[in-house]
């Protein structure tokens, strides 16, 4: 917010307590204003921002433009140091509450800052709510000329329960479904192939610890239907679907942990799907599967030290593994960048790259801004101005934030992440409480949109990505721009294809997505790759390389539509069976694999294929053993030649 574009009546703060019903609420004007504490009898709803309902008080005051402005209400001020709010603005009445805005955490710590145009004559509702506490704070109303952004997002309420941070498909229909959840519930709004939401609520046994930090989703056991993972303050909650997505199984570890970003990735590359959380107070933990579904506590070796928040797992060199950035706070504020040694070691090269920051950054958007071929990443700031743009050149990184728009924006917030809203092509960057628009050049500029930060998908399959706010679908407008979606569907690696980079080649260029569980601070957003294509009406290639080190490429698909590609079906291929009839251990191995196939028999030939694709080994079958000791330590696909076609399996040397 440019202090240059605001009008204010006063510098003088007023107390005014606002009134505890919507229908009394107090009408106010520029200025700033105090609030003594939060104790009205009407909580404020719909849910305009943030995740949670459970709030029980609520201010009320109203504001009437006299004429077409942008309305800036914020808590961001140093008298509110400590302090953590939400704000929700509502048009058309207290009978028909509707959310024309509303902000959880875009400023400095855990402050609010929200901006919403607003029409002449139109009486608005500003209310604040003890969601976080209820503690006195002052707020500033101030205005400015109308903003208009790349496109509008068009609010719709759902029923959700708890904390709705969560967008994904959850009964395999690949349609983004919206998650929220409670200690006892599972809420999940199931997105209709001709429009809108069927709502389900879905009773568990009472989890040991909730979503109020964070979630991440993925399919652990491999049966289909997307597990939950609930990042609380004392600890870890898995919530395991069943055979048919409609119920599911706690299970809950002892170790505590005071969790923030949690994620779920294939972290020792042994076709898996893990799950990692940071860990506030002491060195991060996760949990390996040993593919069944069945996890073991792990802690160390990821970040030995506190004050982890906002992890994200991506491949930075390029080497097909992933590796793992933590924008870090608090005790140890200095971000850490572990690079994976594939074989089952990390080691932090932040220092050496240039991202040792230590300036509460508490979470990063990584993405390809320049569109040639790897993770570029903007740190962000969870207080101050503070912002860095770095530049990767294939795995050393040059800060050119300086005339990026990131040296002159003020915004902070412990969101940040990186989607391409307007399907231009370019990957934009949403937090502190604007959306900072890719021009493609490796600059930014910050436009309005009504929602803050929250989970992200197509909510309605119309190919631009929408944002859910609390009890709210901000529905994105769109615009005339074509877009390709990508669903991975993998077999020798985990279902969900996390991990997987997308590759789209058209005449705008090559884009790159990854597909992730969890980024950001604490919302999981949807596991389809999405990519804009501006004006172009046709793609070139599709390919997507897979953590197995498998390679499938669609030539010339379909724009404006949906591809669901399955690990192996095209450029390597593999046989339906081989993600079934093919078992090995000990992954990993040192020495001797030991191989289970009721298609495969004894000296059946072996070829043994490195991350690259090229042969490492070529070999027999004999007694159902493969002798890998002459292998380098590294990562490997054994492929074996069947009566029902060739058989393939990820394994890792060490």
């Amino acid at each position: 917010m440019k202090k240059s574009l605001l009008s204010l009546a006063s510098a003088v703060a007023l107390y005014v307590h606002g009134q505890d019903q919507c229908a009394t609420a107090l009408p106010v004007g520029t200025g700033t204003y105090v609030v003594t504490v939060i104790d009205g009898t009407q909580a404020p709803f719909p849910i305009c921002d943030g995740s949670g309902v459970n709030a029980t008080m609520g201010e009320w005051y109203t504001y009437t433009p006299s004429q077409d402005t942008a309305l800036t209400v914020s808590t961001d001020l140093p008298v509110n140091a400590g302090r953590d709010t939400r704000v929700h603005i509502y048009s058309d009445g207290c009978a028909n509450l509707t959310c024309a805005g509303g902000d959880d955490d875009s400023g400095s710590g855990f402050l609010s800052v929200a901006t919403v145009n607003v029409t002449a004559g139109v009486t608005y509702h500003i209310a604040f709510d003890d969601r976080w506490e209820s503690d006195g704070f002052s707020f500033q109303l101030a205005v400015g000329p109308p903003l208009v952004g790349p496109s509008g997002f068009t609010p719709q309420p759902i029923t959700t329960v708890g904390y709705a941070n969560c967008a994904v498909d959850m009964n395999g229909d690949f349609l983004d479904d919206v998650v929220s959840t409670t200690e006892t519930v599972i809420n999940i709004n199931h997105q209709q192939s001709g429009g809108g939401f069927v709502p389900v609520n879905i009773t568990t046994t009472q989890a040991d610890n909730d979503a109020s930090w964070s979630i991440a989703a993925g399919d652990l056991d491999d049966n289909g239907y997307n597990d939950l993972m609930y990042g609380g303050g004392s600890g870890v909650t898995f919530m395991m679907a069943n055979a048919t997505g409609t119920a599911f199984t706690e299970v809950s570890f002892p170790q505590y942990v005071f969790c923030q970003r949690t994620n779920m990735v294939d972290l020792n590359s042994d076709g898996h799907l893990d799950a990692f959380s940071c860990h506030d107070v002491d060195a991060n933990v996760y949990y390996t599967n040993d593919g069944t579904g069945t996890l073991t506590y792990h802690q160390g070796g990821l970040g030995e030290t506190c004050g982890n928040y906002g992890s994200l797992w991506t491949d930075y060199d390029n080497d097909g593994d992933p590796d793992l950035f933590v924008a870090k706070c608090g005790c140890d504020e200095v971000d850490i960048l572990y690079r994976n040694n594939g074989d089952g070691t990390f080691t932090d090269i932040a220092p050496a790259l240039g991202l040792n920051d230590g300036q509460q950054s508490w979470s990063s958007a990584w993405g390809d801004y320049d569109n040639d071929g790897d993770m570029d990443v903007m740190v962000g700031t969870s207080t101050g101005d503070y912002h860095k743009l770095m530049r990767n050149d294939l795995g050393s990184f040059v800060n050119i934030t300086p005339g990026s728009g990131f040296d002159t924006y003020t915004g902070s917030s412990i969101e940040f992440t990186t989607h391409d809203f307007d399907n231009d092509g370019w990957l934009d960057i949403l937090g502190g409480g604007s959306l900072m628009r890719n021009n493609g050049d490796l600059t930014f500029a910050p436009v309005l949109i009504q929602p803050g930060n929250g989970p992200i998908g197509d909510l309605n399959n119309d190919g631009f990505l929408d944002i859910v706010n609390g009890s709210t679908v901000y529905m994105n407008n769109g615009n005339d721009n074509h877009y390709l979606k990508v669903n991975t569907i993998g077999t020798v690696g985990n279902r969900n294809g996390i991990g997987a980079r997308v590759e789209v080649v058209s005449a705008l260029g090559t884009q790159i997505r990854e597909v992730r569980s969890g980024d950001g601070f604490s919302y999981m957003s949807s596991l389809t790759a999405h990519f804009g294509l501006g004006a172009d009406t046709a793609v070139t290639k599709v390919a997507v390389h897979w953590p197995s080190g498998l390679v499938d490429v669609i030539p010339a698909p379909t724009i404006d539509d949906t591809l669901n590609i399955i690990e192996g079906s095209t450029t390597i291929g593999m046989a339906e069976i081989g993600a079934h009839d093919l078992s090995i251990h000990p992954n990993p191995v040192q020495d001797v694999l030991y191989v289970h196939s009721m298609s495969a028999s004894s000296n059946s030939r072996v070829a043994i294929l490195d991350a690259a694709g090229k042969q490492a080994l070529s070999t027999t079958l004999r007694n159902d053993q493969v002798d890998v000791s002459s292998l380098p330590n590294g990562t490997y696909i054994l492929e074996i030649t069947s009566k029902e076609g060739p058989l393939r399996a990820k394994f890792t040397k060490r």
